[in-house]
């Protein structure tokens, strides 16, 4: 199945973002933790929480988290800690996604995993038991899912858990919202050194939560405004926080220098409410920035700056290549598509000095089972109308009614097998 994609000339619409999935997530594994029974409020529909839900709910022997990596990593702390015995499976992409990292981890403090196929990689099968705890050291540079894994379960051990990051530190604003959310349930623990968090055993209180929506999924609107040209053009996104510990937050002041102004309904920063963006006339010259905090945001950045003609190195980029798919071949190859030449400069780095080729003469985009290539990509008909999204039900995994947005905001989406 493909979508063809036609964009209007203007864009003035309310959008009803989805839940944030990375406060989900970290809410549903910490109230099981708690033993609380009464879900949080507001818990995003995407796939990968609705994997996360059915286990817990269901504690079947064996665990399907399809393609959710975060579930994966997760589920696999959380059984590992919990009494019961489970083999946890996913899809062939995630049977190739390395999880040694963690389960080393958890084996050091006692978890008894086994590697069911192959050693270092999913599926996984797990005997659940009290763990002890202790001092652990793991690289910094792992995926921050790993750390927040490990911390999540770590007020449950007899001993707590030291835990010391060597090396680069990546994705630290994720991390930072675990040890917020953890902190909300009455766990205690902080950073007790500028690479050692400290957790002492505590148990999580039960209390209600209400889960912020999403900033991840608020960068395609912006993207959208940047790519329109439009100073008419008018977009407004619900229930965001402007003090929220989300790490992807960070898009409102990335995109303030691509010439997007946000405006907060009002000036609570901890208060979901509606905010505004307007397109201001500015333009660099060329972006260069780190994402090692705002990794899901470089697909976005990299179609966005391409397109509206902004070179741009981007640097902070190692994770990319272990997510739902290899996302730093993935955007070489469908940029290619469109006439953009992006170079891999460096490991974990992507940059565009402006070369071009020639574009494809009918561009069908390879989502490559990749819900952000399809969000990515999909404001990208702006500049190429008709162009041809394949497998775009890959939404579903963050931003089930992606979709039904764009036609609300005035696209026009056919269908073609």
């Amino acid at each position: 199945m493909k979508y063809i994609l036609t964009a209007p000339e203007r864009i003035n619409t309310t959008v009803n973002l989805p839940a944030s999935k990375s406060v989900s997530n970290r809410a549903l594994i910490i109230n099981a933790l708690a033993g609380n029974t009464i879900k949080p409020d507001n818990l995003s529909d995407c796939d990968d929480t609705e994997v996360i839900l059915d286990a817990l709910e269901r504690m079947p022997a064996v665990i399907d988290i399809k393609a959710a990596g975060t579930a994966m990593r997760f589920m696999t702390a959380y059984l590992a800690a919990t009494p019961g015995e489970h083999t946890i499976t996913g899809t062939e992409r995630m049977k190739q996604r390395p999880i040694k990292a963690l389960v080393d981890a958890l084996r050091y403090i006692g978890a008894d995993i086994t590697y069911v196929e192959r050693d270092g990689y999913p599926p996984l099968h797990i005997r659940g038991r009290k763990l002890e705890g202790g001092h652990i050291e793991v690289p910094g540079d792992i995926s921050s899912q790993y750390i927040s894994a490990l911390l999540m379960i770590a007020p449950t051990l007899a001993g707590g858990l030291e835990l010391k990051l060597n090396g680069e530190i990546i994705s630290r604003p994720y991390i930072d919202l675990t040890l917020c959310m953890m902190r909300d349930f009455g766990a205690d623990a902080e950073w007790s050194d500028v690479d050692t968090i400290s957790v002492k055993p505590k148990a999580y209180a039960q209390r209600g939560f209400y889960i912020e929506n999403d900033w991840s999924a608020a960068s395609y609107w912006y993207e959208m405004l940047v790519l329109g040209h439009d100073e008419e053009s008018e977009i407004m996104l619900t229930g965001l926080t402007d003090g929220s510990r989300q790490g992807d937050s960070a898009v409102k002041y990335l995109f303030n220098m691509l010439g997007v102004r946000t405006t907060f309904k009002t000036r609570e920063r901890n208060v979901p409410t509606t905010v505004t963006l307007k397109r201001v006339e500015t333009k660099p010259p060329r972006l260069d920035y780190d994402f090692i905090n705002q990794p899901d945001m470089v697909q976005t950045f990299v179609v966005c700056c391409a397109l509206a003609d902004i070179p741009f190195r981007f640097t902070g980029l190692s994770t990319l290549k272990i997510k739902e798919t290899d996302r730093v071949e993935a955007l070489k190859t469908e940029m290619r598509k469109l006439g953009y030449i992006i170079r891999e400069t460096d490991i974990g780095e992507l940059s565009w000095d402006g070369e071009r080729c020639e574009p494809a003469d009918d561009i069908v985009i390879n989502t490559y089972e990749d819900h952000r290539m399809a969000m990515a990509f999909a404001p990208a008909s702006i500049t190429f109308p008709g162009l041809k999204i394949d497998n775009p039900q890959v939404v579903s995994k963050s931003y089930p009614h992606f979709w039904d947005d764009l036609r609300q905001a005035g696209f026009i989406i056919d269908g073609a097998e």
